[in-house]
């Protein structure tokens, strides 16, 4: 078990003060109380502001191991950077501490284009192993087996490495590289060894839904060579190379880490406490990169919106939280929640999410929150619908495209939806794939990720779109405002409790500031 608590806690604290005190004067300066319309504060919250914010995150990733994982200094001093920025702007500011464990493998599993041009791909989104894969440190040419590229028409139209006859011509000692398609992939394994191949790198098909590294393959047991899945994408890339050498490392050892993270509460010192207006982010990165989209981004605009209007009244409570633990499985929301009474969650008149609002090919996603799209987990909570409704009106203000994205359960709404509370938030994509018709609204690249550097040691300030990021700092500052400032768009007060809820109606009208 590692425990992985900063040392030098007095040195820390100095050197927190001494990055961040000017920039939180600077930051507090500007507030303005007159910021008390939804109009006031969208003009005053700054794009340039927000990268500003975003600047320091990544400045402190660089200065601690290139990232801000919970448990690391990293982190810690984005906390700090965090709370001591609304402390100075007024803000009632509390930490919420809480400690996670997790078992990780003790050494990273590796794959690797060893020549032409190295390239280490990313885990997770480039390639998982297989969990029947042998272990051990592999190098070789890789070889392509009978695959089909551009892929069919339709799924299982490629019999890559179905045949032993596939594997005609095949050089003994190669990796086998094999398309998903018509057999079972413990089949094409099997006629693989059969051929001599010292390795296998299956691919995913291409037709859509089957182009990611998304799947563990069942080979019907554990394997005497190495085994693993990639993304069509690199697949394609690795058969168009000929004679690329490539390299695998792996071993099943794991161990169980124990972290310490917190969440960042501000809370205003106004407004109704029967209606509180909740807006958050989580705050932590990966411990592969700085996380400066995922998400610095919703972290930078969620914390300037709060800035500029410190100094308002708001006639509702509004509470700003940034959230530690999200990338171990929305660790620090699910706390949160978990530790509200009844009441206190019957309080929380909605909850407004925003993680990674500025990818560099970015398309506008709302939560559905009415679930209008007709495709995954349904409709958020009574109250959900409205708050699309007025994502949707402040974009087409705007004449900007935007589209649904479903409550996936893969951000920290999660645990709120799971208790009844309306939710909703704006998304600008991660590990998935620009379409030809989203370009087409939004611009960027068709077949490329919606952000290249998702999850990866290259999120950082240069991994930012200047556009998606002022457009939707004014959007947030838009729905909070809408919220904060006006009780007759909530139509509180809540009645007691969760089971009450329901009966609290949400007004479908759209106020004024968004007309």
């Amino acid at each position: 078990m590692s425990h992985r608590r900063t040392k030098g806690l007095l040195s820390a604290a100095l050197a927190t003060a001494v990055l961040i005190a000017p920039l939180a004067v600077a930051g507090t300066a500007h507030a303005d109380p007159n910021n008390n319309s939804v109009r006031k504060l969208v003009k005053a919250v700054n794009g340039k502001n927000v990268k500003n914010h975003l600047r320091v995150l990544d400045l402190i990733g660089k200065a601690n191991g290139g990232t801000r994982v919970d448990g690391t200094r990293g982190f810690e001093l984005s906390r700090d950077y965090v709370a001591t920025l609304l402390r100075l702007a007024g803000y009632q500011v509390s930490t919420q501490k809480f400690t996670f464990e997790n078992e990780e493998f003790k050494t990273k599993p590796v794959f690797e284009r060893k020549s032409p041009n190295p390239k280490v791909y990313a885990l997770g989104l480039d390639w998982v192993p297989s969990g029947h894969t042998a272990e051990g440190s592999f190098s070789a040419k890789i070889q392509p087996v009978d695959v089909m590229i551009p892929p069919g028409p339709t799924p299982n139209s490629s019999s890559s490495g179905c045949e032993a006859a596939d594997f005609a011509g095949f050089t003994a000692g190669n990796f086998a590289l094999i398309q998903r398609g018509t057999c079972s992939f413990a089949v094409k394994v099997a006629n693989a060894k059969a051929a001599g191949a010292t390795g296998v790198v299956l691919f995913n098909e291409g037709q859509e839904g089957r182009t990611e590294a998304d799947v563990n393959p069942d080979l019907g047991g554990p394997q005497d060579i190495p085994v693993l899945f990639t993304s069509f994408w690199e697949g394609r890339d690795l058969a168009a190379t000929p004679g690329a050498e490539v390299g695998f490392t792996f071993s099943w050892e794991t161990e169980i880490k124990t972290y310490e993270s917190y969440n960042v509460l501000a809370e205003s010192r106004h407004g109704r406490a029967d209606n509180v207006v909740m807006v958050g982010g989580h705050l932590d990165s990966v411990e592969d990169g700085p996380g400066i989209n995922d998400n610095g981004s919703g972290v930078g605009a969620i914390l300037e919106v709060a800035l500029q209007m410190a100094k308002s009244k708001p006639e509702n409570k509004v509470r700003f939280a940034f959230w530690g633990g999200e990338e171990f499985g929305l660790l620090g929301a699910e706390h949160y929640v978990a530790n509200l009474t009844e009441q206190e969650k019957a309080n929380i008149a909605l909850y407004l999410n925003f993680d990674m609002i500025a990818s560099p090919n970015f398309v506008y996603h709302i939560y559905d929150g009415d679930n209008s799209d007709g495709v995954g987990s349904g409709p958020g909570p009574e109250g959900s619908a409205q708050i699309e409704k007025y994502f949707e009106q402040f974009y087409a203000s705007r004449n900007l495209a935007y589209k649904g994205t479903d409550f996936d359960g893969r951000s920290d709404y999660g645990p709120f939806i799971a208790v009844g509370i309306p939710a909703g938030g704006l998304f600008t994509g991660a590990e998935k794939r620009k379409t030809p018709d989203e370009v087409t609204k939004w611009g960027g690249t068709a077949g490329e990720r919606y952000d290249r550097c998702y999850h990866q040691a290259c999120d950082t300030i240069k991994n930012i779109n200047d556009t998606a990021l002022d457009v939707n700092a004014d959007a947030i500052a838009t729905l909070v405002g809408t919220y904060a400032f006006d009780s007759s768009t909530i139509n509180g007060p809540h009645a007691p409790g969760i089971a009450t809820r329901a009966k609290t109606s949400h007004s479908d009208e759209v106020p004024k500031a968004l007309s």
